[in-house]
């Protein structure tokens, strides 16, 4: 069998031998390609001419320094005195209890009803402590202005980021008992 297969490959392979040397159109491209890079041209740009440098004296040297923490609070104190409202925390009056404490560890539990009158019971860790409108909590300087059964409206002065004081309201709103 291995002789039959070997007798049919020889006259074929001078055949495969020829069709191998033919350029198979080969030629013609790179005649293409011969033409057109003769004829294409390569076109460079000129280059600009660089701009002349003029340098320029700093001027700046001998004025105030922006930077200057003096300037800065100079500028502040002006701030303040222009937009001074005339609020501020009374800072020499005696302070109460309930201002020892941040505002979000005190706990409205209750209230106690008088006639013309509505004491709110206010729980610190396992404290409770009785205030009525115009008493102060937390330590915001707040004041208590309402009491209902439900809430304590309080009226907190605190410093904004200018440093002026300003008003803010917040409330303690009354905390269910667990069962």
């Amino acid at each position: 069998m291995m002789r039959h297969l070997g007798r049919l490959m020889l006259p074929l392979l001078p055949l495969l031998t020829l069709a191998g040397c033919g350029d198979n159109g080969v030629a013609e491209v790179r005649q293409w390609m011969e033409g057109v890079k003769k004829e294409t041209r390569v076109v460079i740009p000129k280059i600009s001419e660089p701009k002349v440098y003029v340098p320029v004296a700093y001027s700046g040297k001998d004025e105030i320094d922006p930077f200057n923490p003096n300037k800065l609070l100079i500028a502040l104190a002006k701030i303040r005195a222009e937009s001074d409202n005339g609020l501020k925390p009374d800072m020499n009056r005696r302070r109460e209890a309930l201002e020892a404490f941040p505002l979000d560890t005190l706990k409205m539990v209750g209230i106690i009803e008088r006639p013309n009158m509505k004491n709110a019971l206010i729980q610190v860790d396992k404290s409770i402590y009785q205030a009525k409108i115009g008493n102060y909590v937390g330590q915001n300087f707040g004041m208590i202005t309402k009491i209902t059964d439900a809430e304590i409206d309080i009226k907190e002065i605190v410093q904004d980021a200018a440093g002026d004081w300003t008003e803010r309201m917040t409330k303690l709103e009354l905390q269910e008992a667990k069962k």
